[in-house]
């Protein structure tokens, strides 16, 4: 084993022994904010939270939109042309890529490839910049945080040409917003449609239709029902049945979209009256009358401020910003803000971030970092160029979370047991010290808008002093210690590669 290995596993074996014995300074609350509700700090970061106070940061944080992008970051994105464009405009793309492929052979079939891995990379690559650059690091915090919540899988099908709108339409402008917006803005959007098939949901043909005997064959799809109670919204134990799903998966038939794209057209999803189940139902103990498109938005409206809901989010909510097994009483409390409020998000953050539970010395490192979010604090903290994303993707992708990949619809987890073992630890230091030594070839590529930290395009050994200044208290006494006593050419893989820094 290397020598670099061989340090840092030596780190984390004191670190497991150590971790979590000391009370938590004061001076440190802002390197334990901006661990948790940004994607860990930047150069200057810790400076301008010191000076500002962590409620004022958290505050600010809460109003992103009083937040001005940096220049050179609106005009890199405003570069990029599948997230700017609609939904049909890139499905419509999409589409004809693909029947060219089917018709006209090799040469059009690799086309279609050059076209979707196009879409996909500048999909991939807004998200990036947005989470590695904005000052609105809250924001990108809960973009990942509810994409994972409402997810939808890339890989299947058309999925691939709308992830982009997905996360610009339906996800990024309700993430402090009403629930029952983002509730509905997922349901309707034709990624969610697709993915889990409501979009080919239908009740029995009408006896009219049947008796001509040219009814085509209808069939009621539960998956979309049955993932809107489940992990959208009740959770497992929310209190409904099989029945009950069934019901639902009745009420949303004919909710679907325009499968035959047109080239610029905007608006996707549409209601087929001639697709829904007409029949009277009953659900979660209401009788529900027929009324086509409203029976499935009252559904919305019920579960978006759901006794059940406002438990199974805020447990999420303070699993994902305070510990893996939150403490009951904040989440109680956040419950109660989320009904008093009929489901709005940031006043259920400002409850969870004012708590004493959050900046508890118990809560500090207490989170073991997902592949996505080390990877993105990594390149944050080193202020790397970043020309090329393909090595961060590739890394994701290593560690077991692809970036819009998780195929499943209840998205990735955030807990230290999802993703704490030899191997991951293993392929984390080499990307550390990759970075660390600069023979990661993030500066790559072209750069339209050159943005800050980002001026050579060949990459360079991270300064360990400049990082460790950087990550300031969130650098342990004992790593300090390792790495002020190991090579220079070392130090900075040290750093981004020890205990401290997967722990947030």
């Amino acid at each position: 084993m290397k020598p670099t290995l061989l340090a840092l596993f030596s780190l984390f074996a004191a670190a497991l022994v150590t971790a979590h014995a000391d009370p938590l300074p004061a001076e440190q609350a802002g390197a334990h904010v901006l661990n948790r509700i940004a994607f860990g700090p930047a150069p200057g970061d810790l400076e301008r939270v010191t000076r500002s106070g962590v409620r004022a940061y958290i505050d600010s944080q809460l109003q992103p939109e009083a937040i001005a992008l940096p220049a050179a970051l609106s005009e890199r994105l405003a570069a990029l042309e599948a997230p700017n464009r609609s939904a049909g405009k890139t499905l419509g793309e999409f589409e004809e890529a693909r029947r060219n492929a089917r018709d006209e052979g090799p040469d059009a079939l690799a086309q279609r490839r050059a076209v979707v891995a196009r879409i996909a990379r500048e999909t991939a690559e807004a998200r990036l910049l947005r989470a590695i650059y904005s000052p609105r690091q809250l924001e990108e915090v809960m973009v990942d945080f509810w994409f994972n919540h409402f997810n939808v899988a890339a890989s299947k099908g058309n999925v691939q040409a709308l992830v982009a709108s997905y996360e610009r339409d339906a996800i990024r402008p309700y993430v402090f917003g009403s629930f029952r917006q983002l509730l509905g803005a997922t349901a309707r959007h034709p990624a969610m449609l697709y993915y889990l098939d409501n979009y080919l949901s239908a009740g029995p043909a009408p006896a009219d239709a049947r008796a001509g005997g040219k009814a085509k064959p209808r069939g009621l799809n539960e998956n979309y029902a049955r993932e809107l109670m489940e992990l959208h919204t009740l959770g497992v134990d929310g209190g409904y049945t099989q029945r009950d799903v069934t019901e639902l998966a009745r009420m949303l038939t004919g909710w679907t979209y325009n499968q035959r794209a047109l080239i610029g057209e905007d608006q996707l999803f549409r209601f087929d009256a001639r697709r829904h189940d007409q029949g009277a139902k009953t659900w979660l103990g209401r009788a529900v009358p027929a009324q086509g498109q409203a029976e499935g938005e009252m559904a919305l409206d019920v579960l978006a401020v759901h006794s059940a809901t406002a438990r199974h989010l805020s447990y999420k909510l303070a699993q994902y910003f305070v510990q893996d097994e939150p403490p009951p009483a904040l989440v109680e409390r956040m419950a109660r803000t989320w009904q008093s409020s009929a489901g709005d998000i940031r006043a259920v953050l400002r409850v969870l971030f004012a708590s004493d539970e959050f900046m508890a010395p118990a809560s500090v490192g207490a989170k073991f970092k997902s592949p996505y979010r080390y990877v993105v604090s990594a390149a944050r903290a080193s202020a790397a160029p970043l020309g090329d994303i393909g090595p961060l993707l590739s890394t994701m992708s290593q560690l077991g979370m692809p970036l819009y990949g998780c195929q499943t619809p209840d998205g990735y987890k955030n807990t230290e047991a999802a993703w704490m073992n030899p191997n991951a630890l293993t392929r984390r230091i080499v990307f550390a010290t990759a970075l660390g030594a600069g023979r990661l070839p993030l500066g790559a590529g072209v750069q339209p808008a050159p943005l800050p930290a980002a001026s050579s395009v060949t990459p360079a050994p991270l300064d360990p002093q400049q990082l460790e200044s950087t990550l300031g208290s969130t650098v342990s006494v004992r790593t300090r210690d390792m790495v002020a006593a190991s090579p220079i050419a070392l130090r900075a893989a040290m750093l981004l590669g020890g205990p401290d820094f997967m722990q947030h």
